[in-house]
């Protein structure tokens, strides 16, 4: 039997008093292993794809993924703009508005979920269409996208209650979570995709049922087991249909820079599969699926640390603590320059066998990956200081500055470098749209740090 005051005091968190360097490591390690077993979980679904539904199914899992990509976008947003704005409301002591701002978000998220999930299923074919498919790819990216969109309120559901559990004091449970998730969707992958024949659909099914269970593992543990951050019954009256809609923009500003990261991952994916398929036909968007498959591993670990930060952060900024702001900083900063010179490295010198997971060698798309992930490589060292950047300045409030890097690196820089790169370079030029647009992005914060993050 589950024993609820264990559960609540066993990994109690203090982020009043603790080092920052303890509490850091407290909220790290286990947000890493989640989202070290969501990058599993990403690449298992990929090899399943690639290995049992060959390049025309991964091309086509890239043509549904923008759609995904902007559902996590709506369910990040408001779940960090809902915990930031609860940690501070936590940090002077208001336990009840805290609650609503959660509650509010989740309810939002899930009715919003509802809803794309009927406008999509009702134009099934014409939204594969939009973003990308031609007609090879079109029965397996609707196969794959129907699956996913019937689950969206799901992946709401976990989306915000991963944040509103780490704010609880309870990074271990949301890591379980994540961890059951990942495991299971391993098992129905190999399951779906192999023994059972059912290719792409197969995959989007494991992908829709763990995101499921996970969802509702979260939810047992808002109603059942948190210490402070449960559910607060809300009123259908027109003033608190006023007061939700203030506390949910307010939510959405400060997530802002958040939902239009995953909507550039959504534009990256879109515009990239376009130009790819310009350039290099149906296999060009299989061998780009890889590079898309491989970019959430250093998107995550990137998230992991402004996730496990952001709780800190927006605590210390609550009750003004302009040293511990400046130690988490220094923690975050340090180990993105770690992670991206990691990832760098291993694209750069391994491409073959990162291509291999995905696609067997004696694919045409395997050799295009080959020789494009060493340059798509670049990018990796610079998304992970820019995220982490980003989610830094989100945790203060700095909506504004956060937001304008975001638009620079996800759109200005990005669609002109995918759009006049390949005209200039050729091929090599589409590889290195992403990096090149992360790099300028980059610059750009380096150039104002000494105007802005270090008068925080």
């Amino acid at each position: 039997m589950i024993d609820r005051e264990e559960i609540k005091t066993r990994d109690a968190i203090d982020f009043a008093n603790e080092p920052v360097g303890e509490l850091f490591r407290k909220m790290f390690i286990p947000t890493l292993l989640g989202m070290v077993s969501m990058v599993l979980l990403n690449l298992a679904d990929g090899a399943f794809v690639g290995h049992g539904a060959g390049s025309d199914g991964l091309a086509a899992v890239n043509i549904a993924a923008p759609i995904f990509n902007i559902m996590t976008g709506i369910g990040v947003t408001f779940g960090l703009g809902a915990s930031i704005t609860a940690s501070i409301l936590l940090s002077r002591g208001n336990v009840k508005v805290a609650r609503m701002h959660i509650t509010q978000a989740m309810f939002a998220c899930i009715a919003f979920a509802l809803i794309v999930a009927v406008l999509i299923m009702t134009n099934l074919e014409t939204t594969c269409r939009l973003f990308g498919s031609n007609d090879q790819l079109l029965p397996h990216a609707c196969k794959y996208l129907k699956w996913i969109v019937l689950f969206m309120p799901f992946q709401m559901l976990g989306m915000v209650g991963g944040f509103v559990v780490r704010l609880d004091g309870s990074p271990k449970y949301a890591m379980f979570c994540t961890l059951t998730a990942s495991i299971l969707n391993v098992f129905l992958d190999w399951l779906l995709v192999f023994p059972l024949d059912m290719g792409v659909e197969g995959a989007a099914i494991a992908t829709s049922v763990s995101f499921a269970i996970s969802g509702l593992i979260l939810l047992i543990y808002m109603l059942f087991l948190s210490r402070n951050l449960r559910f607060y019954t809300l009123r259908f009256t027109f003033k608190s249909f006023l007061l939700s809609n203030r506390n949910l923009w307010y939510q959405l500003k400060a997530g802002l820079p958040v939902m239009l990261g995953e909507l550039a991952i959504s534009a990256m994916i879109m515009v990239g599969n376009f130009v790819f398929m310009k350039y290099l036909g149906a296999d060009g968007v299989a061998a780009y699926s890889v590079a898309c498959y491989t970019t959430p591993i250093f998107f995550m670990v990137a998230n992991a640390i402004v996730e496990s930060s952001q709780p800190i952060s927006s605590f210390a900024y609550g009750v003004g603590d302009k040293l511990r702001l400046r130690q988490i900083r220094g923690l975050m900063h340090g180990i993105a320059v770690i992670t991206g010179i990691l990832s760098l490295a291993i694209l750069a010198l391994f491409p073959g066998a990162v291509s291999s997971i995905f696609i067997p060698s004696t694919e045409p798309a395997y050799h295009l990956c080959v020789q494009g992930l060493p340059l798509f490589g670049v990018a990796a060292f610079f998304i992970s200081l820019n995220l982490v950047a980003v989610g830094y300045l989100q945790s203060i409030e700095k909506t504004g500055m956060a937001t304008l890097f975001t638009l620079l690196r996800g759109f200005i820089f990005m669609i002109p470098s995918f759009l006049l790169l390949p005209m200039a370079l050729g091929v090599p030029g589409i590889w290195l749209a992403i990096p090149l647009s992360e790099a300028l992005c980059f610059g750009c914060i380096f150039a104002t740090n000494s105007l802005s993050l270090k008068k925080i």
